[in-house]
C-alpha cells in the first residue's frame, strides 16, 4: 500500500494508465482499419475475378470450354458458382473443400437475386448462420455477383470467399498488437520508475532532512545534484535550514538570558494564560506559591486577591496593582496584560510579586526608632529629674527618704546605662565588631546552671522549668558567655509571657550538622502580624500580656546577632494563646568539622 501512496507509485500509475489508454484506443482503431481494409480488398478482388470469369464463359459459350477454364484458374479459397439460369448451378471444385453456398441462398437473397432480375453487379457480406442447407459450413462469406447472358437465358457468375481466413489474420494481427502493447507497457514501467527515481531520490533526501530538522538538527543539509526545480528547491531548503539554525540559536540564547534574568530577580514573576493557568514562574514566585499552598485553600492555585487582579487585567486590558498579606509578610502585586503578536487581543497576563516586608520593616524602624528611644529614656529621665528636684527642694523629711530617693535615681541611671550599653553592643554586633571566645562546654551542665539561675524567678511567678538534653555528658565548642546571654533573654521573655501554673521547657537535640536548643513555653503567644519583627530592635509584646516590667526591647535583636556570629540561625514559631517556641541552631565549629 505504501507504493501506491508514494510519488513513484502515483507517477507510475499515471504514466501506465495514460499509455494503456492510448494503446487500447490505437488497438481498436487498427483492428477496425485492418478488418475494413481486408474486406474491401477481398470484395474488389472477387468483383474483378467475377468479371473475368463472366468474360471467359461468354467467350466459350459455343464450345463448352468456359467452365473448365474457369475451374482451372480459380484457386483456393475462392469458390465460384456459375448459374446459366435459375435452375442450373455449377460449382467449382474448391467450393467442396472451402464450403459452398446453396443456390437457394442466391435466389432468395433480395440483393443477390438482383443479378438475375436487374442484371447488375452486386457485392455483399453474407452470413449463413442459422441456415441448415446441406453442405453449408455455417460460415460468413463475401459474395460478388456479375450477370451473364448465354443462349438467350439470363445467368449469373457468383464468386465468393469465406471470411475464416480474414478472422485468422485479424486474430494474428490482434495478438501482434497486444504483444507490442505489452512490450510498450513494460518499457513504460521501466521508464516511469527511472524517471520517478530521478525525481523522488532528492525528495526522499529532503524528507529525511525534514525529519532530522524536526528532531532539532537544524544544520542538516541536502546535496543538490541538478539545476532544475528540484535542485533549486534543495538550495532553498538548505538556506531555510541555515536560517532556522541561526534563529533557534538566537532564541535559545534569548531564552537562557531571560531564564537567567528571571532566576536572578528578587521579585517573583508569573505568567498566566487567558483562562488563569500558570505558565511560567521564577524561584521567588515558586516560594510565594508554596507559602500560599501551605496556608491557603487547596483547590485555589493562587490567592484570591491575585485572582481578582488577574481577572480585572484580562477584562479591562489595563495594568492592575494590589497588596496582600501572607504568613506575616507583605506583598505588592502588579498584573499587566499580555497581547497576541498582532496586538489585537489579550492572550494572558504577567504578574510581578514584590516582597515589601523589608521595606515595611525599615519604615516601621524609621517610625518607631525615635519614639522607642525617647520612650525608653523618657521615664528614667523624668524620674531622675523629679527625684533630683525633690532632693534639691528638701521635700524628703528624713535621711532615709533622701537615701531612698537617691537609690531610685541610681537605679534609673543604671537603667539608662544598660539601655545605652545594649544599644552600643547591638551597634557593634550589627557592624561586625564582635569577638567570640570559643570553649568546650558541657551542654548538660551549662543548661542546668542557667535553669538553676532562673529557679527563684520562675517560682515567684508560679512557672515550672524543665529540661530535655540529648548530648548528656558531651561537650560543644561555643562562646559560653554569649550563648548564656541568648538563653537568659529567651527564658526571661518566656517567664514574663507565661501565665500561672505554666511550664517552660529548654530542650537540646542533635542534628547532622550541629545542635539545636529550644525554649518552649505554653504562654500567650505572639500575634501573626508581629512574627516578622520579633528580632528587631525595640520590639516589645503588648504590655497587657506581660507579667512584671517590660525590658528594653533589644534582647532578641542581640540574641539574633550572637547566633549569627556563631554562623547559626534562630527561628520562632508561635500561635496566639498556645505558646511560643524559640529555636537556635549552632553548627559545628571549623575546628570540629
Amino acid at each position: 500500500m505504501r507504493l501506491w501512496r508514494s510519488v513513484v507509485g502515483k507517477l507510475w500509475m499515471t504514466i501506465l494508465a495514460l499509455v494503456s489508454f492510448v494503446l487500447i484506443i490505437l488497438t481498436m482503431l487498427l483492428l477496425q482499419f485492418f478488418e475494413t481494409y481486408h474486406v474491401n480488398q477481398i470484395e474488389q478482388g472477387l468483383s474483378e475475378q467475377a468479371r473475368k470469369i463472366s468474360a471467359i464463359i461468354e467467350a466459350h459459350a459455343d464450345d463448352n470450354m468456359g467452365e473448365k477454364i474457369v475451374f482451372e484458374i480459380v484457386d483456393d479459397p475462392v469458390g465460384v458458382a456459375i448459374a446459366y439460369n435459375e435452375e442450373t448451378f455449377l460449382y467449382s471444385p474448391t467450393s467442396e473443400t472451402e464450403g459452398w453456398i446453396p443456390k437457394s441462398v442466391f435466389l432468395d437473397d433480395q440483393e443477390l437475386s438482383k443479378v438475375f432480375s436487374d442484371k447488375v453487379q452486386v457485392r455483399k457480406e453474407l452470413s449463413l448462420a442459422g441456415k441448415e442447407e446441406r453442405g453449408s459450413r455455417y460460415d460468413n462469406f463475401i459474395v460478388a455477383g456479375v450477370p451473364i447472358q448465354i443462349a438467350g437465358d439470363n445467368g449469373a457468375i457468383y464468386v465468393y470467399q469465406s471470411l475464416a481466413a480474414l478472422k485468422d489474420t485479424t486474430q494474428k494481427t490482434t495478438r501482434l498488437i497486444l504483444l507490442a502493447a505489452g512490450i510498450a507497457i513494460v518499457l513504460t514501467t521501466i521508464f516511469a520508475f527511472f524517471l520517478s527515481t530521478r525525481i523522488t531520490a532528492p525528495l526522499r533526501k529532503m524528507k529525511e532532512a525534514v525529519l532530522e530538522i524536526s528532531k532539532g538538527k537544524f544544520d542538516t543539509k541536502i546535496p543538490f545534484l541538478s539545476h532544475d526545480e528540484i535542485g533549486e528547491l534543495a538550495i532553498a531548503f538548505n538556506q531555510m535550514g541555515k536560517r532556522l539554525n541561526f534563529n533557534m540559536n538566537v532564541l535559545s540564547q534569548e531564552k537562557e538570558q531571560l531564564t537567567s534574568i528571571l532566576s536572578s530577580m528578587a521579585d517573583g514573576v508569573m505568567t498566566f494564560s487567558q483562562n488563569g493557568s500558570i505558565l511560567i514562574t521564577n524561584p521567588p514566585a515558586e516560594r510565594f506559591l508554596q507559602q500560599w499552598h501551605y496556608v491557603g485553600e487547596q483547590d485555589s492555585p493562587i490567592p484570591t486577591e491575585l485572582d481578582e487582579l488577574l481577572s480585572q487585567a484580562i477584562k479591562t486590558e489595563m495594568e492592575q496593582i494590589g497588596e496582600l498579606q501572607l504568613q506575616g509578610r507583605y506583598y505588592v502585586v502588579i498584573v499587566s496584560p499580555l497581547y497576541t503578536q498582532n496586538q489585537e487581543s489579550v492572550r494572558g497576563a504577567v504578574a510581578v510579586v514584590r516582597d515589601m516586608t523589608e521595606e515595611r520593616r525599615l519604615d516601621k524602624l524609621r517610625i518607631d526608632f525615635i519614639s522607642n528611644v525617647s520612650h525608653e529614656l523618657r521615664t528614667p529621665i523624668a524620674m531622675l529629674q523629679g527625684y533630683s528636684e525633690a532632693i534639691i527642694d528638701d521635700i524628703a523629711g528624713s535621711e532615709e527618704e533622701n537615701k531612698e530617693l537617691a537609690k531610685i535615681i541610681y537605679d534609673e541611671s543604671l537603667r539608662i546605662g544598660r539601655l545605652v550599653n545594649e544599644l552600643l553592643d547591638l551597634a557593634r554586633m550589627e557592624s561586625g565588631h564582635i569577638s567570640l571566645n570559643y570553649e568546650d562546654v558541657d551542654i548538660e551542665k551549662f543548661i542546668e546552671r542557667i535553669i538553676y539561675k532562673f529557679k527563684g524567678m520562675a517560682s515567684e511567678n508560679d512557672v515550672a522549668l524543665h529540661s530535655s538534653i540529648a548530648l548528656k555528658g558531651q561537650t560543644w565548642r561555643m562562646d559560653p558567655d554569649r550563648i548564656e546571654q541568648v538563653l537568659t533573654n529567651l527564658i526571661d521573655n518566656a517567664i514574663r509571657h507565661t501565665k500561672d501554673k505554666g511550664s517552660i521547657t529548654i530542650s537540646q537535640t542533635e542534628h547532622a550538622k550541629g545542635i539545636a536548643i529550644s525554649v518552649q513555653d505554653d504562654g500567650t503567644g505572639i500575634p501573626e502580624e508581629d512574627l516578622p519583627f520579633v528580632f528587631e530592635r525595640f520590639y516589645k509584646a503588648d504590655k497587657a500580656r506581660t507579667r512584671g516590667g517590660a525590658g528594653t526591647g533589644l534582647g532578641l535583636a542581640i540574641a539574633k546577632n550572637i547566633i549569627d556570629a556563631h554562623l547559626g540561625t534562630i527561628t520562632v514559631q508561635s500561635k496566639q494563646g498556645q505558646g511560643t517556641t524559640f529555636t537556635f541552631f549552632l553548627p559545628y565549629s571549623p575546628s570540629e568539622s
